[in-house]
This record gives structure tokens, sequence and C-alpha cells, in this order.
């Protein structure tokens, strides 16, 4: 059966005022991981691991691309021992090349040859060009250049820091052939963890100082595209890649290493997509964009963290997508902001 472009979801009228800001709205209302529901679903919680980890999906192609890149494309700790540039620069130079693809690729599938046209897609306004609010006039030229710059830059500067400890014997390694079962759950452990810490980093500088001095860099995307992900202030790029530094205590492999960060650096890409998935054959073949972060970039004030761990639900920010949590934002907006 086609998959067909909806307008709106069927749990919210179509002339709604939540479904007339949107082009595309998925099935509401959002869910999230229901390894925290209560009472326990655990076939829920085998589907959501399955749907993530044994089909065509962001984690399991990312422990492939981990892989690859630990046996092809990464210096061994032997010469990670001492800093030099010669090792880094190999490291940046495959980080570069990795973005490139991931994010360019989207890019260039989605808004330059429109191969799904607007199928899927949130919101169908132009991304912005010309526009004085970015840095050369142009949102896609200002995406690329932090994302590229600084984003790449810290991202390889955090993993040099963990080989280098790694290999000195400062950061705790992790063998398979000790503990094989905690080797397999630390992958799976892993996005569960860059939620938790992304959650807090994201409320941290939502404060209103770090906002205009930081992170509104990230918010000049209203609407979103690939490049979107990553382009930051350096500031935020610092705290953001910080989730890595937990490894200075909880052992690991180089290879979650890598996972870890580029699971953080690619799935921001992936996530700013601005479609909700890869169509093939008329069938949503691959989730991308998440309307649950989409709906951040363009209210602000709700889903702070992400899916893996409800935080935004245990603290009053989650906009579900329907029509009633819209009206809840918007109460609780006029509140933060005074107005009758």
């Amino acid at each position: 059966m086609a998959l067909q472009e909806t307008t709106g979801s069927t749990s919210a009228p179509k002339q709604s005022a939540l479904a007339r800001q949107w082009h595309h709205i998925p099935a509401v209302p959002v869910q999230a991981s229901p390894l925290f529901t209560w009472p326990p679903k655990p076939l829920n919680y085998l589907k959501w691991v399955s749907d993530r980890w044994f089909a065509i999906a962001e984690n399991s192609i990312l422990v492939t691309v981990a892989c690859i890149s630990w046996f092809w494309f990464q210096p061994g700790l032997e010469e990670s021992k001492t800093m030099a540039f010669g090792w880094i620069a190999e490291m940046y130079v495959r980080n570069f090349i990795l973005l490139l693809c991931v994010a360019g690729g989207l890019h260039l599938y989605f808004y330059t040859w429109r191969r799904q046209h607007q199928n899927l897609q949130y919101d169908t306004r132009e991304l912005k060009a010309p526009s004085r609010a970015f840095t050369f006039k142009s949102q896609l030229f200002d995406n690329m250049f932090w994302s590229l710059g600084s984003g790449v830059a810290f991202w390889t500067a955090y993993e040099a820091l963990m080989f280098w400890g790694m290999a000195n014997g400062y950061a705790p390694m992790l063998a398979w052939s000790t503990n094989p079962v905690w080797f397999i759950a630390l992958f799976v452990l892993t996005p569960m963890w860059i939620s938790f810490h992304f959650y807090w980093i994201h409320r941290l500088i939502h404060w209103p100082p770090l906002y205009k001095a930081v992170h509104a860099l990230h918010h000049r995307n209203t609407n979103v595209g690939p490049w979107s992900g990553l382009s930051m202030h350096p500031v935020e790029h610092l705290l953001f890649f910080s989730s890595i530094l937990i490894h200075w205590v909880l052992p690991a492999h180089p290879i979650h290493i890598l996972f870890h960060m580029q699971h953080q650096a690619l799935t921001a890409a992936t996530s700013h997509t601005g479609f909700e998935g890869m169509v093939v054959k008329d069938r949503s073949r691959l989730a991308l964009g998440t309307f649950h972060h989409q709906m951040h970039h363009r209210y602000f004030e709700c889903n702070y963290g992400n899916l893996e761990v409800p935080w935004d639900k245990w603290f009053g920010s989650f906009h579900d997508g329907t029509d009633a949590s819209h009206q809840k934002f918007k109460e609780r907006r006029r509140q933060m902001t005074g107005n009758a």
C-alpha cells in the first residue's frame, strides 16, 4: 500500500491550531521510551529495542560505522600514547568526511534533489537564504560553517583525549574477553546516557544569559535541515560532547568511544532532517527527524530532551504533538511571559 502524505494526525482535527502550523504531523501522541512506564510493559520495551537495534535503524547502522572506523580508519592505541598532530589530524579528516557524507548526503537528497518532494516533511518553508540572521547571510552556509568547523574540531578533540587516556592507562579499558555481556549492553545503554546528559545540558543553555550568549546560535534555525543539528556555538559543542567523559570512570572499549561520539555527531544531523523518514518504494524505511525535537525548534520552551529517557514528561515540559498538549503549552507560555 502506498504511503500517503498527511497534513495532520488523526488524533487532531485538520483545522486545529496545531495542525495549521505543520505540513505533516506523524502519529500522535508522541511516545517516549516504554522502559520507564508503570506498570511495566516488557513487550512494548522489546519492540522499542528491536526497532532501534534489529532493523535498518540509526543505532544498528552506527555500530557498523564504529566498527569500520576502529578496524580501518583509527590510529592504534600505541600511536595515541603521545599527543601528536599526525594521528589527531587523521581522525579529524575521518570525522569531517563522515559528517559531510551524512549531513551533506541528506541535504542533497531531501533539499537539493527533492527526491521525496514534501512527503513526510514537517515544515515545508524554505531554508532561509538570504537572511541577515545567519553567518554569510545563508542558513545552509551558516550551518555548514559551525558544524564542519567548531563541531568536528570538538568531536575530534574529545576522541583524541579519550584515546590518549586509554593508551596511557588513565581511562579504564573494557575488553570483549573480560565481560562480553557488558560489552554488548554498553551499546544499548549509551544512547540512554546521552539522552540523560543532553536533557540537563540543554536545560542549562536555555537559562537566559547562556541562551543569549551561546544557544541562540543553534536556535537561529526555527526550521531545520540536516546541517542544523551540529550548528552550535563552540561553548555548546564543548558541553554537548562532554557526555563522553563518563568513560574516564566507566570502562569502555575504543569501539564504544567511536560509537558514542559518532552517535552524538551524526544523529544530530539525522534528527534535524526535517522529514519523519526516508521513503523507499512507497514505504518509510528509515526513521529520521523526530517531530518531538522539531516542535522544540518551533516552540522553544518544550521537549528539551529526546525520547530515550522521558525527562520532559517528568518535569512538565513534554509536548506530545496533540492539540490538548498544545493548548497546555500555550497556557504555560502565557504564564511564563506574564501575558493575559
